[in-house]
């Protein structure tokens, strides 16, 4: 019997690859994938949806969905998670040490509805004791003129948004327009030693964050356009299932010591020092897992303005993913 053919933008991740190279089978499904660099996905899919499933920002999808949803709904599979503290760039040199130094600062942003920057600011108001409002905020792309919102946003009261679309962030920051960058892709200047990261040790500000909240910071969903899902709606379990089996192949590959599956050393090690201070699942698929990153996204979302009312979870996923068979 012929299986159902739904194309798939999604970047390169080991985590994933085992279900594009059909090692991990979707049940019923035949997968085309495109791999491209995940701003080229964004890019193509929320502004020409050229794919029946697609990586993308959960900033735009969680956005999209308080406007209106837009035709889409997501899985909770989850390909890319990074923390962000790491995110936050100065001037080689400067006098900035800490995050408690940023009241009263101009920082720079890529976009205000760019998911890194949602887990940015959070931890600035939310940690910190930072307010929105206490901040000059500039919008511009990272390295290049001209990047702009990809989504509508509605922005609180009193905080101050300037947008330069003449110039680009890493050009401000080294001409002392803005005295901070966050950003998910590292200013040009970093590579160049002109630019540093704000925190000496940002894995250390990281680890102790997540044991302050228990947020692991979740940067993508799997997007499924909905009249697909309307037409199959077994497509979204099917998908689920084969992403998670496809990611618990990687993790077993990051903790085998036989051999080198990475070209990195102490793998394992690391592995295991995230299970230690994680769980032994420490990169978890589905609602309940991941409800307080969850819970403090669509917080943080709204009140930064890029969702224009509150979401509840349910809103996010489909039915079909909230609740699993139990034998």
């Amino acid at each position: 019997m012929s299986k159902l053919t739904l194309s798939i933008g999604i970047n390169d991740y080991d985590h994933v690859r085992d279900l594009l190279s059909g090692r991990v089978q979707a049940e019923g499904i035949d997968l085309l994938p495109s791999v491209l660099p995940v701003e080229e996905i964004f890019y193509r899919f929320i502004k020409f949806r050229e794919w029946d499933v697609a990586e993308m920002s959960f900033a735009k999808y969680i956005s999209l969905t308080s406007q209106g949803g837009d035709g889409l709904t997501a899985i909770p599979v989850f390909p890319s998670r990074v923390f962000r503290q790491s995110s936050f760039y100065v001037r080689a040199g400067s006098e900035l040490k800490s995050a408690a130094q940023l009241a009263g600062c101009r920082i720079g942003v890529p976009e205000w509805a760019q998911t890194a920057s949602i887990y940015s600011r959070g931890y600035l108001t939310g940690s910190v004791g930072i307010p929105l409002t206490a901040i000059d905020w500039v919008q511009a792309g990272v390295n290049e003129a001209g990047r702009a919102e990809k989504v509508e946003i509605k922005l609180p009261d009193q905080v101050r948004l300037t947008r330069r679309p003449d110039s680009n962030l890493n050009t401000l920051l080294l001409g002392n327009e803005i005295d901070v960058v966050l950003s998910a892709r590292p200013p040009r200047g970093f590579a160049e030693g002109s630019i540093v990261r704000l925190f000496d040790d940002s894995a250390a500000v990281e680890r102790a964050w997540y044991q302050e909240t228990g947020i692991f910071p979740i940067m993508h969903v799997i997007a499924i356009r909905k009249e697909q899902l309307d037409r199959h709606p077994w497509i979204a379990t099917n998908l689920l299932k084969a992403f998670t089996q496809a990611k618990d192949r990687s993790v077993e590959r990051a903790l085998d010591i036989t051999c080198s599956h990475f070209p990195l050393p102490w793998i394992p090690e690391a592995a295991k020092s995230a299970q230690a201070t994680m769980g032994n699942d420490f990169w978890p698929y589905g609602i309940e897992p991941n409800r307080p990153t969850l819970q403090a996204f669509a917080d943080f979302a709204f009140e930064q303005g890029v969702c224009h009312r509150r979401v509840a979870l349910e809103e996010l996923f489909p039915v079909q993913v909230q609740s699993s068979v139990k034998v």
